[in-house]
């Protein structure tokens, strides 16, 4: 093979060698950062891109993978990514050493920002989020650390946001994941709900208890006055039927006075006589009942009255 052939096929080789290394392929929802001698040059966008080997190179940086290793990449993922901190304590406003998980979604929105204007993207991010984390939690206290997540969460997002935009960084969300108090803290909260679900029972009961009681002198109230108004209604069924019979008792007593007062005035004698007459007879049925071995007095007037009945004697002896 002469020297002339092996020096083409080299330079061949190396051209070949050179074009391949000038073609970047950058897939969707990623990007390169290219520098020209070590400065920057542009940035790579989806597709085919073509650069200057030697001259031109991709930019390398840090980057968390799913296992949370740490490695050096020069394609930039621009989707939305999610950071899981390990646990970390945190001292409550009153003093009490809580364990926190927290999850932080992120999103790169300037890949220029995010190579040059911070060295290891990922701790960065990291370091900051767990020091704003302590400084929320701090201002607060357990209580209101586990019953705040959402005002928690908020005002995380709100200083991360700020502090990582200058690094071309858009924090979306943060999420507390578990809040750990310390097992004592964890003990006595078990008994201060235990209390207050017995407090709620017994409220609970008593409510029950209130409102059977109301009930039941509702119940008894209505029957007493069911029951007078039954009274009411019989005493007046029963006055009206008496006062009915004394009517027909009277009406019959006055038909019998006015026959007896014709049959008596037929015969030339005094009604009036007559009717006093047989008033006093049947009371003195009544003089000497119970009156055995006693003696009985009868009035002046009694004269008077055996004579009206001599008259009435007389005058059915002429009947």
């Amino acid at each position: 093979m002469e020297p002339m052939t092996v020096v083409l096929g080299v330079v061949v080789l190396l051209v070949v060698y050179y074009i391949s290394k000038g073609f970047k392929i950058v897939s969707q929802s990623q990007t390169m950062i290219v520098e020209r001698l070590g400065k920057f040059e542009k940035v790579l966008g989806p597709g085919v891109n073509i650069v200057l080997p030697i001259l031109e190179s991709t930019k390398m940086m840090t980057v968390r993978t799913a296992q949370g290793r740490m490695t050096q990449t020069d394609k930039i993922d621009l989707r939305e990514q999610v950071m899981d901190f390990d646990k970390q304590s945190v001292i409550t406003k009153d003093n009490v050493m809580t364990e926190i998980n927290a999850l932080l979604y992120y999103q790169i929105s300037d890949p220029k920002a995010a190579v040059y204007a911070v060295q290891n993207l990922p701790l960065a991010i990291e370091k900051l989020t767990q020091t704003s984390l302590r400084n929320v939690v701090g201002e607060l206290e357990l209580d209101e650390t586990l019953t705040s997540r959402d005002t928690i969460n908020s005002k995380l997002r709100s200083i991360l946001d700020e502090a990582t935009n200058k690094w071309g960084v858009k924090v979306n969300r943060v999420e507390l994941q578990d809040i750990t108090p310390p097992a004592s803290i964890r003990q006595t909260m078990e008994l201060q709900m235990q209390a207050e679900r017995n407090r709620r029972a017994e409220i609970l009961r008593a409510e029950g208890e209130k409102q059977a009681a109301i009930l039941n002198s509702e119940g008894q109230k209505q029957a007493a006055i069911n029951a007078a108004e039954a009274d009411k209604q019989t005493n007046i069924l029963k006055a009206e039927g008496e006062a009915k019979s004394k009517m027909l008792q009277a009406q019959g007593e006055a038909e019998a006075i006015k026959l007896i007062a014709q049959a008596v005035a037929g015969q030339g004698a005094d009604p009036v006589n007559y009717m006093l007459a047989v008033k006093y007879i049947d009371t003195l049925r009544y003089i000497g009942v119970g009156t055995e071995n006693k003696t009985i007095f009868m009035p002046y007037e009694a004269s008077n009255m055996l004579g009206s009945i001599g008259g009435i004697k007389e005058l059915f002896n002429k009947a």
